[in-house]
């Protein structure tokens, strides 16, 4: 049977994750590792030259879990070194309550656990839905029927070495205003931070939440504002392919 690994970045208390579960258990066996507490916006963090300790724990009624003690990252690098009783056949990230488009996913814990999962070979899909307020189960079911179909397609198709796909769920309240699924390429993010004072010698992060160009023909911003679930493939390879030759003309000798 098909073995699946499960996480996600909110903690595995959160109720994405336990849809996400559900819905691949049709497809397999499922097995969870995801974060004790909430990890969003952790990165592709990994913990080394430290002890991490992870709690065996149920999601829902009867799911078996390991809470790990870490990042996401954490989670899916334990279980793929043998964490979890079985060795999986792919792995699925979220259902992460918000969006994670265009440059989120350098920040995004769900997306990096996907791509843990391709940095140890194997297939890996990160979903998320664009609603900040999804505090209870019902609020993932249209994500979760698509989680379900998008990983079907991706057990039977499978996908290039070192590639995740990037799936984001719209802010629609049911599948009779969903206008489909389309597939994008990112977008691009327009950060509104400010620096906060707080306290003596005490700062925070704040400011409004982020826009973006959603007019962009093809982006998983224009999908999403317009109803449409987006489908980015996501690949490890960040080199600049395109100033490659520019950048060999420059004088970078040293001396």
């Amino acid at each position: 049977m098909t073995s699946i690994l499960v996480t996600n970045d909110d903690g595995y208390a959160a109720p994405g994750i336990l849809a996400l579960a559900e819905a691949m258990r049709s497809l397999g066996d499922v097995q969870v590792c995801a974060p004790y507490t909430n990890q969003s916006a952790s990165g592709h963090k990994i913990t080394l030259a430290q002890d991490i300790r992870y709690h065996h724990c149920k999601i829902g009624n009867d799911i078996a879990a390991l809470a790990v003690e870490g990042s996401p990252a954490d989670c899916i690098a334990l279980a793929l070194l043998g964490l979890v009783e079985k060795k999986p056949d792919i792995v699925v990230s979220g259902i992460n309550r918000g969006e994670n488009m265009s440059q989120d996913l350098t920040y995004s814990g769900t997306v990096t656990a996907a791509l843990e999962g391709a940095i140890h070979g194997l297939p890996a899909v990160a979903f998320s839905l664009a609603r900040a307020d999804a505090h209870c189960l019902d609020d993932y079911a249209l994500a979760k029927q698509a989680a379900r179909q998008i990983v079907r397609q991706t057990l039977a198709h499978g996908l290039p070495p070192l590639t995740i796909l990037n799936v984001n769920v719209p802010a629609v309240d049911c599948a009779d205003e969903l206008r489909g699924i389309r597939v994008t390429r990112q977008g691009l993010r327009h950060y509104r931070d400010k620096l906060l004072h707080v306290g003596e010698n005490l700062v925070r992060i704040g400011g409004e939440a982020p826009t973006g160009d959603t007019d962009e023909l093809g982006t998983d911003l224009w999908a999403v504002h317009r109803g449409y679930i987006s489908v980015s493939p996501v690949h490890l390879d960040m080199t600049a392919h395109a100033i490659m030759a520019d950048l060999a003309a420059w004088d970078l000798q040293v001396g």
